[in-house]
């Protein structure tokens, strides 16, 4: 056990490092090119992080669990015939992938660009998607071998090779369009192009650090090769079905997020080309789809990782027939997630001007589409940890209807409601899609495992007024720091951040720990801390 939680560690803190850096890095980048040219960015990688998804096919996580059931029996050799075949089929699906998007760059390039009046036209953002295309030959292999090492419990190559892959990618990015902007007087659109390419020479980096160690492991596994029980008589089509099986829901769930994207992506500047901002669709879906997406991802990172902890729990305990157990965690599970998503989003709700400007420029819509999109992270917490409780309970199948549900919703409400409300109308279609499929999963579950709380009802409640707590002692503050510190530069601006931040984060944890709730939800070393205290 304490090998499988140092493992999930290790895991989890290099998947947390890279996500911050995929954050961060918009700082310096956005100062390069500037706000008018983010679509274009953002035009390449929705269409890319879709084909990756088909590409991968859910690869990591399945294989993983193929290996680790076959190695739990002693057969090591049928993990690595699967490995041998794998690596074939991963580069076949990643060219495939790689043409596709390639020679369907331009007809997705003239259903996204509306109109002659928007910034960008059809070849422009045709280059940019046929560049980004370029690491689908890369990484799909890649995360084969991830999942090879992982059904060994070896979590090491895929965090660091993950962390390594960001890392050259954003040098990569950065450095080359500062090359290009600043040595050789390139345009935006040529540093663009470097900047997506950089997927790939970062999918390169990542390869590197998987071969270091897959020569450092190889003659160890061998030995177990060698050692193997009798191999099971099971063909590469049972294999690759069994695969299926695991692959096709991780599939649906690790492209939620990208999907609905993707509708914006099609129908935001058809349905703006019928408003008065129609000449500015472009900026606008940019700033939705880019920048304020970026930062409504941040509550989402430092929610996820703690329920998603809780996970594993809930498989096992209703593997095992464990109810009054299974129903605790997922008690725990609704309320942690909750606990920590919905202060987070309420103080950068109030901080949306100072933390546009921290990271991008003071812009009136900017500061206005990141407030409007910010309650969105909650629902996106909520639904991949529904859809994995559903997996945990071996209701696979939901997590393809109920997307597919808010999926259908998005598309039907998207174009009506951006020409009723314009970017406030894009942001309403997603969470009316993503509150559907969550309601869906909820009720599936509670249907399922007969499963009703009082308790969650009440300690939701209690967050909810701790949070309304909070967020006044925040309002306050900000109203008494805008006297004194005014929004006029990215250092005052976080100046601000900081004041703000530390007394919302000071009244709510005193109230939290006040109240026992979060004793009761962070364990009991929090509990042993605060008794301390005098808690």
């Amino acid at each position: 056990m304490s090998t499988l939680l140092k493992g999930t560690a290790i895991l989890t803190a290099g998947l947390f490092l890279s996500r911050v850096l995929g954050v961060l890095y918009v700082i310096p980048f956005y100062a390069m090119v500037g706000e008018e040219n983010i679509p274009l960015y953002m035009y390449a990688y929705i269409p890319y992080n879709l084909m990756l998804s088909v590409a991968i096919a859910g690869a990591p996580l399945a294989f993983s669990k193929f290996v680790s059931k076959y190695n739990a029996l002693g057969d090591y050799r049928t993990g690595r015939r699967l490995l041998k075949s794998g690596l074939t089929a991963m580069i076949i699906t990643g060219f495939v992938s790689f043409l596709f998007l390639f020679l369907m760059a331009a007809p997705l390039a003239s259903v996204i660009i509306a109109d002659e009046e928007q910034i960008f036209t059809v070849a422009d953002v045709t280059e940019v998607i046929r560049w980004v295309s370029f690491a689908l030959l890369a990484v799909p292999f890649m995360s084969l071998l991830r999942g090879f090492f992982q059904g060994y419990n070896f979590m090491t190559p895929t965090a660091v090779s993950q962390l390594v892959e960001q890392i050259v990618r954003i040098l990569f990015l950065l450095g080359g369009a500062f090359v290009v902007l600043y040595w050789l007087g390139g345009s935006e659109e040529t540093a663009i192009q470097v900047a997506v390419f950089s997927a790939f020479i970062g999918s390169l980096g990542g390869l590197a650090v998987l071969y270091y160690f897959w020569r450092k492991k190889k003659p160890h596994y061998d030995e177990l090769v060698a050692d193997s029980a009798k191999p099971h008589d099971i063909g590469l089509k049972d294999m690759y079905k069994e695969i299926a099986v695991y692959a096709l829901p991780v599939i649906f769930l690790g492209s939620a997020n990208s999907l609905f994207q993707f509708v914006d992506l099609l129908t935001f500047n058809q349905a703006m080309a019928e408003t008065p901002l129609a000449s500015e669709s472009d900026v606008l879906l940019g700033i939705l789809n880019f920048n304020a997406h970026k930062l409504v991802l941040i509550p989402v990172m430092l929610a996820t990782g703690f329920s998603m902890a809780l996970i594993p729990l809930i498989t096992k305990y209703f593997t095992t027939d464990q109810p009054r157990l299974l129903t605790h965690t997922l008690d725990k599970t609704y309320q942690v997630l909750l606990f920590l998503t919905l202060p987070a989003v309420a103080g950068m709700i109030l901080l949306a001007d100072e933390l546009y400007y921290v990271f991008y420029e003071e812009s009136i819509y900017g500061s206005a589409i990141l407030a409007s999109y910010l309650p969105a992270a909650v629902l996106f917490s909520l639904f991949p940890v529904t859809a994995a409780i559903l997996q945990g309970i071996n209701r696979q199948k939901w997590i393809v209807y109920t997307l597919g549900t808010g999926l259908i919703l998005k598309l039907i409400l998207n174009i009506p409601l951006v020409r009723l409300w314009e970017v406030d109308g894009a942001i309403a279609s997603t969470m009316i899609g993503y509150g559907v499929a969550i309601s869906m999963s909820l009720y599936i579950i509670s249907k399922d495992l007969n499963y009703r709380s009082v308790l969650v009802i009440r300690r939701i409640t209690l967050i909810i007024l701790l949070t309304i707590a909070m967020g006044a002692a925040a309002w306050l503050v900000l109203t008494g720091v805008e006297w004194f510190i005014p929004l006029e530069s990215k250092g005052l601006a976080l100046l601000r951040i900081l004041f703000v931040g530390l007394a919302g984060v000071a009244v709510y944890g005193f109230l939290g720990i006040k109240t026992g709730l979060a004793q009761k939800l962070l364990g009991d070393r929090l509990t042993r801390l605060t008794r301390k205290f005098g808690f």
